[in-house]
């Protein structure tokens, strides 16, 4: 039986890399004015309490947080989705979220 502040210790460790980098964004500029991006978020989910917040709201929240102008998101994938078995993740699962799509105003030709 491990001593109570190490177990202490690897819960608080868990809990970090759970709620440490949950998303991350790629852009690239296509024109001066214009460009595409890719934007992911994951989650965990325990008892329908996701942790920090559902995949497809970091995801969101990543590419409005770039400030790029006339974002149009084009893709958005939630995996795993399991169809009417999904209610099955909403009690332990882990989400991940991509988004892509293009930003800014393209040339005119």
């Amino acid at each position: 039986m491990r001593p109570a502040p190490l177990r202490g210790l690897c819960a608080s460790l868990a809990l970090v890399l759970v709620l440490g980098s949950c998303g991350s964004l790629s852009i690239q500029r296509d024109t001066e004015t214009s460009g595409r991006f890719e934007s992911t978020g994951w989650a965990v989910t325990i008892l329908s309490i996701d942790i920090p917040k559902s995949s497809k709201d970091i995801a969101r929240e990543n590419a409005s947080d770039s400030r790029l102008t006339n974002l149009r998101i084009d893709d958005n994938r939630t995996t795993p989705y399991l169809g009417w078995f999904d209610w099955l993740l909403d009690i332990v699962g882990v989400r991940y979220t991509k988004i892509n799509g293009t930003w800014g105003f393209p040339a005119e030709k």
